[in-house]
């Protein structure tokens, strides 16, 4: 039975950055499904604050309606699409980015809906929590505080994490292109940057949410290294792939390169699709 691609986004994203990647499967003769989490997509706060002209108060204080969703909030949601596109055939499920996270929640919770994991320059933590890596040598190269001058309000009062992506400020914009997307031009940068939400929110895991051998490790599973990525740089990518090798060294990822940024890919979709399109000939489980 023909495989369908569940594709899950990172933060601050949403299922609109997969369409042109889903273009480039549907046109190899794939489906797919991309998922909006809990948050996002049209249920997520675009308040007129964010609008222009900019209310900077407002942006600050604004309600947002991905308040206190959590990582067992978008495991539970994204278990449903699974059981719904399990009924057609064999699944695999692809996560990018922060997205990992969730997909990994998802595996160790219900391996039985996944024939395969796929992961693209995505988080999926063994050894540490998510926030325990960013202390490591091999996130030393990545500034979280780089982005600070776009932060919208303080996340403990908003009970979210608020990024203003429309902002105008320079020092912002080279910042947040050298982290997402320095081998675009700058129109393709603001274009992708214009298909983000200002709110992402603030669970990312515990020890309890890392990848279970007797679970996710069950489960056929491939990782797709993005060689010039710097906001989860190369040396972080290779150290969870060696971790979950080392948890799970009798079912090691398939790995893959591509050339390009942490968004390249999506804007420029077609070898990831072929290299999608080439996972989804034995999808059968192993």
């Amino acid at each position: 039975m023909q495989p369908t691609f569940v594709l899950v986004h990172g933060a601050f994203a949403n299922s609109f950055s997969f369409a042109p990647l889903q273009a480039e499967l549907g046109l190899l003769g794939h489906r797919s499904v991309a998922v909006d989490l809990p948050g996002h997509g049209f249920q997520a706060t675009f308040t007129p604050a964010y609008q222009s002209p900019q209310d900077p108060a407002g942006l600050a204080t604004a309600p947002g309606s991905i308040k206190g969703v959590t990582l067992a909030d978008n495991t539970a949601h994204l278990i449903g699409i699974l059981e719904r596109a399990k009924q057609h055939g064999p699944v695999i499920l692809v996560a990018h980015s922060r997205g990992g996270v969730t997909v990994t929640a998802a595996a160790n919770a219900r391996p039985d809906l996944i024939d395969r994991l796929v992961y693209v320059s995505a988080w999926c933590p063994v050894g540490l929590d998510v926030n325990g890596y960013y202390a490591e040598p091999e996130m030393a190269t990545v500034d979280p505080a780089a982005f600070a001058s776009a932060l919208a309000g303080n996340p403990a009062e908003l009970g979210l994490l608020r990024v203003n992506f429309r902002t105008a400020d320079p020092d912002a914009l080279a910042a947040f292109k050298a982290a997402f997307f320095a081998d675009g031009t700058d129109e393709q940068f603001l274009t992708f940057l214009n298909t983000f939400q200002p709110d992402e929110n603030l669970d990312v895991g515990g020890s309890a949410d890392r990848a279970q051998a007797a679970t996710w490790g069950r489960i056929p599973k491939t990782y797709i290294r993005l060689a010039d990525d710097t906001s989860l740089p190369l040396a972080l990518q290779d150290r969870l792939i060696r971790e979950g090798n080392e948890l799970t060294p009798e079912n090691p990822y398939d790995v893959r390169t591509l050339a390009g940024s942490h968004l390249k890919w999506l804007a420029d979709p077609a070898p990831a699709a072929r290299t999608l399109a080439d996972l989804a000939t034995p999808a059968e489980r192993v």
